[in-house]
């Protein structure tokens, strides 16, 4: 058993490509000298650049994976990634949070793949904000975000009404204004600019920024400084290569 590093946890799906899920995510971890743990919510058939097949697990299998886990080692953070409804995650959270309920959680809501295919829809008698206040962040994109919750940007509903979580509010989708990512805490709004490098375009890239940003979580830094020191391991890992699979590497 690892005496100096923390423990991470990846519930997510896994990708043969390795660009994106839980193998993305254990590279991650390993980058940030965290000990990485992986739960499989689902294996896919797919490619850097095509999506095939999915398979969905068993909830009440990642549930007892979940607990075998949490029995067996102390879990500071756990990143969840691409689940098929707002049900399953909320198992998934509640099983945590019943285990242990000072380990940190990050969701990457993964709702679409790059190709269009769609892997969650939002049922309509599920109260998301109930569901989500069981998260320390959420790392949606601009496309997500309306999703989560219609109207955000241009109501800007965080005005309105109290948000059920943090949001890190990705920038890589958005069409004024790229790569700048802006984090919405309790009482303030951060603006993370992009860096002066050339990035590509990269497949399960949102899942290896929020594994980054689970890794500095399980090191202690504060939810800014984690964001912020994410963002600057994505934008190494995006300018790493011209293709859709990046490399992952300490600089």
């Amino acid at each position: 058993m690892s005496e100096n590093r923390p423990f991470v946890l990846s519930v997510a799906g896994f990708d043969p490509s390795a660009g994106a899920g839980v193998l993305a995510d254990v590279k991650t971890f390993e980058q940030h000298k965290v000990t990485g743990f992986a739960i499989i919510t689902a294996n896919t058939i797919q490619t850097e650049n095509k999506f095939h097949e999915i398979q969905w697990t068993d909830l009440s299998f990642v549930t007892r994976s979940i607990e075998t886990l949490f029995l067996s080692y102390e879990i500071s953070v756990v990143k969840i990634g691409v689940v098929p409804s707002l049900h399953y995650l909320n198992g998934i959270l509640s099983t945590i949070k019943l285990l242990s309920p000072t380990t940190k959680i990050v969701w990457d809501p993964v709702l679409k793949s790059t190709t269009e295919h769609e892997f969650m829809k939002l049922e309509d008698d599920v109260d998301l904000n109930q569901i989500l206040a069981k998260t320390d962040l959420i790392t949606p994109n601009q496309n997500e975000i309306n999703v989560l919750f219609p109207g955000f940007l241009l109501n800007k509903l965080w005005l309105e009404k109290e948000l059920p979580t943090n949001i890190l509010l990705k920038g890589g989708h958005s069409k004024s204004e790229i790569g700048i990512d802006r984090l919405f805490l309790k009482n303030e709004i951060i603006e993370m600019l992009p860096a002066q490098k050339k990035c590509s375009e990269k497949h399960g890239s949102g899942c290896v920024l929020s594994a980054a940003i689970a890794s500095n979580l399980a090191l202690k830094q504060t939810l800014q400084e984690a964001c912020k020191n994410g963002k600057t391991y994505i934008e190494k890992y995006l300018s790493s290569t011209s293709t859709l699979i990046g490399y992952h590497y300490v600089q």
